[in-house]
C-alpha cells in the first residue's frame, strides 16, 4: 500500500494498535523494517531514501519522506503529454499538452494499411513534441531535481526519454513508475500523491 509522507505517523500509530508495541525496529540502506508485538511485521520503504533527521530509525523514516525534494514529471500517452517539476507537492512548472493521433479502424486491405502509417506518424509527431516540451520546460530544472517519476505509455516514455538533450532528466529515473491516466493537468497534479508516498508491506503474523 502507499501512505502519503504527512499520514505516516498516523499510520503507525493504528499499526501499533493494531499489533502492539514496535519490538524491533532495523533499518537497512532502502528503508525501515519493523516488528510488533503479536509477530507482525511492517516494512516502509520510502521513495527517495529513509535517512532524515531525527531521534529513531522511524522518525529519521518520517522526516525523509516529508522532504521537499524537488521531483520532475514526465507523463506521455498517444495524443497527450503533460510536465511538471514539483517541490514536495507543490508544482513549480509545468505544461501539457495535445495532438491528435486517430483511433483504430476496422478497415481492412490497403486503407488500414494507408492508416497505420498515417498513425504511426501521428504517434511519431507526440513523441517529437512531447521531447520538446521536456527541453523546455524540465531542462532548466534537472539540476535541481533529486529524482524523474514517469507515467503513462511505458514505451513512449522511453522514445522522449532516448532524446540526446534529454540525457540528464533520464539519468533522475529512480522513482517508480505511477499508474495514471490521460495526462491531464488536474492527473499531473495528482501525482505528488503518489511519487511521495511511503509504500508498505504488512505481513501478519
Amino acid at each position: 500500500m502507499l501512505v502519503p509522507p504527512e499520514r505516516l505517523e498516523r499510520w503507525l500509530d493504528t499499526a501499533a494498535g493494531r499489533h502492539g508495541a514496535f519490538a524491533d525496529v532495523v533499518a537497512d540502506a532502502d528503508g525501515v523494517t519493523v516488528t510488533c508485538a503479536d509477530g507482525a511485521v511492517l516494512r516502509l520503504d520510502p521513495p527517495l531514501g529513509w535517512d532524515g533527521p531525527g531521534p529513531t530509525p522511524l522518525a529519521r523514516l518520517g522526516a525523509a519522506a516529508r522532504s521537499r525534494h524537488r521531483v520532475a514529471v514526465l507523463l506521455v500517452r498517444r495524443g497527450r503529454w503533460a510536465v511538471g517539476v514539483f517541490e514536495g507537492g507543490d508544482l513549480v512548472v509545468s505544461k501539457v499538452d495535445a495532438r491528435l493521433v486517430q483511433g483504430r479502424t476496422a478497415a481492412g486491405g490497403w486503407s488500414q494499411q494507408r492508416f497505420a502509417r498515417r498513425r504511426g506518424n501521428q504517434t511519431d509527431a507526440v513523441v517529437d513534441h512531447a521531447v520538446e516540451t521536456a527541453v523546455r520546460v524540465l531542462g532548466p530544472h534537472v539540476a535541481t531535481c533529486v529524482g524523474l517519476t514517469t507515467g503513462g505509455d511505458r514505451g513512449l516514455v522511453d522514445e522522449v526519454l532516448a532524446d540526446r538533450r534529454l540525457t540528464g532528466l533520464a539519468a533522475l529515473r529512480r522513482l517508480e513508475p505511477v499508474e495514471v491516466g490521460e495526462p491531464t493537468k488536474a492527473v499531473l497534479l495528482s501525482t505528488p500523491a503518489l511519487f511521495r508516498a511511503v509504500r508498505v508491506h504488512v505481513a501478519d503474523a
